[in-house]
């Protein structure tokens, strides 16, 4: 029978690979990782967006390869970064809007398996076009039936909550993107209500309001446009669609950065209403894929953002708006759509500071030939124990 040649090689080849695991896992974040404990009172929150799962379709390369691993990365990066809660900025889903409920809730499942001994946080998800569809497939009763299995969002799909004294507001995007549509009018009514809950905070002292109230219903007739708040004052708003960015280069048009055909979306972001989705206006909301400028100036003006978080770009930007009002885009945490998946850890401090880094983690590529190597290794040792 043959021996290996040494017989520490076979923990030197176990020690060799747990440290590339641990070395592959480790996110690199910008300005240095961010220390483990925030200062006293701080709120830290890690932000992903487009995971794109695939639930009970997933491929076995999937589950056994990509999901395990992305497992690791996950449960790691926390570990790493202590954050308070989890945000998902939409699209965890693949193909949400072609799927049925039960595997809707299969992804949910996935996603909570995939965090391990971390799902336990506090985790609020976001819907993205992916989610719920374009424009032509925005259905109202699919986004009621996915946002019942989301804790603290409404039938439109938005949701108002507030940890360690922080408030944060999530709007459907999708909803904003698609012209005039039912869904349109009630987040328009969400962020008229959170508009007037936050300035009668501010002329009577902290009180919170949930959705839906007697006291929150009456402020329907308050109009956002006597907004008496000032800038930075409101919540930090977490959307999937970027907002418009003014870019005067343009020619006056929409001034908004057009996104490289590699990261257009699969899903068309039609136009729902006829006035604005002919031929040219869908081809233009489909390469652009932001928010229409009255939709921007309804949030920046209404809301008066703290800060805002968005996705679906799929690489990380970090952009203020005319009115000084900050927008971090998080990059994609896949390799499907991104070279180099990564996430956001953002610091919020008690006096009003926000601090962002931004985290990558290991190309696809690295892990494929990082494991290569070790299996090339071991299957030439097993050979020279056989020459020996």
């Amino acid at each position: 029978m043959a021996a290996w040649p040494n017989p520490y090689l076979p923990l030197l080849l176990i020690a060799a690979l747990l440290a590339f695991e641990d070395w592959l896992s480790t996110p690199s974040c910008s300005g240095g990782s961010p220390a483990l404990h925030p200062a006293s009172g701080d709120l830290r929150a890690m932000l992903v967006a487009d995971l794109m799962l695939l639930g009970s379709d997933a491929t076995y390369a999937d589950r056994f390869f990509r999901y395990h691993l992305m497992s690791k990365l996950i449960t790691k990066s926390i570990h790493t970064t202590n954050p308070d809660i989890i945000i998902v900025l939409g699209d965890i889903s693949a193909k949400g809007s072609e799927q049925s409920e039960s595997k809707w809730v299969a992804v949910l499942e996935q996603f909570e398996g995939i965090l391990g001994q971390y799902s336990s946080l506090p985790i609020h998800i976001v819907l993205g076009d992916k989610d719920v569809g374009g424009c032509l497939s925005l259905d109202g009763k699919l986004v009621h039936r996915m946002a019942n299995h989301l804790p603290g969002l409404d039938s439109s799909g938005c949701g108002a909550f507030e940890i360690s004294n922080t408030s944060f507001l999530s709007l459907n995007a999708i909803a904003l993107l698609c012209g005039d549509n039912a869904l349109r009018f009630g987040v328009e009514k969400v962020m008229e209500m959170e508009s007037h809950r936050f300035q009668r905070k501010r002329l009577n002292g902290p009180q919170h309001y949930s959705l839906g109230s007697e006291k929150q219903q009456d402020s329907g007739a308050h109009s956002w446009r006597e907004n008496s708040m000032t800038s930075g004052s409101g919540p930090i708003i977490l959307l999937h669609i970027p907002l418009h960015k003014s870019d005067k280069s343009d020619g006056g048009i929409i001034g908004v950065p057009i996104f490289p055909e590699g990261t257009v979306s699969d899903h068309p972001l039609d136009s729902l209403s006829s006035k604005q989705s002919g031929d040219d206006g869908t081809r233009l909301y489909d390469r652009l894929h932001t928010l229409p400028a009255n939709s921007t100036q309804y949030i920046l003006q209404a809301l008066k953002p703290r800060i805002i978080f968005s996705a679906h770009a799929h690489s990380f930007s970090d952009y203020t708006h005319a009115d000084g009002t900050r927008e971090v885009t998080v990059p994609a945490m896949t390799w499907k759509k991104s070279g180099v998946p990564g996430f956001v850890i953002a610091t919020f401090g008690q006096k009003g500071t926000v601090s962002v880094n931004c985290c990558s983690l290991a190309q696809e590529w690295y892990t494929m030939t990082g494991y290569s190597a070790f299996l090339f290794l071991t299957a030439l040792a097993v050979r020279w124990s056989h020459w020996m």
